[in-house]
């Protein structure tokens, strides 16, 4: 399991995260929700290695990098760079066979059969740049199909695209928590939530609420979390609550 432990996060001493204690259980399915800036992605990217922890501590137990798979949002990928599809999926073997190891025939069947998996059979020699919203976000999804991680980290990955490839993503978010990997997944739509994922971690700089959703998205919670957010100083120093 991965268990934080009075987890602070900050960006240049500002607050992000406060004071975050609990755990995520293996094999589980969690969202996480909240309002805007309230250190969701944040939280993620601590998850994904990419942001130091100012206070607690956060254990992946024993969980490495080439055991995480972590898809940031869709603004903060270029896709201006000239790349197959077939290709881009192909990266998600490098944790497999090396950054700089000649890809297997075993490693394009893969990438092939996880294009296949997310709809996109056929697409391998599309340039990335020419893809929808909705296609390019396929590509990633196959990518990390191919990565074979046990913790998958979601930032918003149904954004910007139409219903038919939120549906279909959903499905492989399904697939993975059938495979009992970790998936942590930050998320807007509530009934989206409520449909798919047992477990939310509701986050407004600290903890709303953390446990089953029918628990965690209640009203209160939800004008709780308004009143936190809304009350919060972004340029407060970094909180000393529990310091010696």
């Amino acid at each position: 399991m991965i268990v934080l432990d009075d987890l602070t996060l900050a960006h240049e001493r500002h607050p992000a995260v406060h004071h975050l204690s609990g755990r995520f259980e293996d094999g589980s399915l969690t969202a996480i929700v909240g309002p805007n800036g309230a250190g969701k992605s944040t939280l993620l990217r601590a998850l994904a290695g990419a942001h130091r922890p100012s206070g607690g501590s956060l254990d992946l137990g024993g969980l490495g990098p080439r055991d995480i798979a972590y898809l940031p949002q869709q603004a903060a990928l270029d896709r201006s760079f000239p790349i197959s599809v077939i290709d881009t999926v192909e990266m998600g073997d490098v944790g497999r066979s090396g950054l700089f190891a000649a890809l297997s025939g075993a490693a394009r069947r893969r990438a092939r059969e996880a294009l296949a998996a997310v709809g996109l059979e056929g697409f391998d020699d599309r340039p990335v740049g020419t893809l929808s919203a909705g296609q390019f976000q396929r590509v990633l999804f196959a990518r990390m199909l191919v990565q074979d991680a046990r913790l998958i980290l979601l930032d918003e990955p149904f954004t910007a695209v139409d219903q038919r490839t939120t549906a279909d993503l959903l499905e492989v978010v399904r697939r993975w928590h059938d495979e009992a990997r970790t998936v942590v997944a930050v998320l807007h739509d509530f009934e989206q939530v409520r449909a798919r994922f047992p477990t939310v971690l509701y986050l407004a700089r600290e903890v709303v609420g953390w446990g089953p959703a029918e628990a965690v998205l209640t009203p209160a919670n939800q004008l709780r979390a308004r009143a936190m957010a809304e009350g919060w100083d972004p340029e407060a120093e970094a909180c000393s609550r529990g310091a010696a």
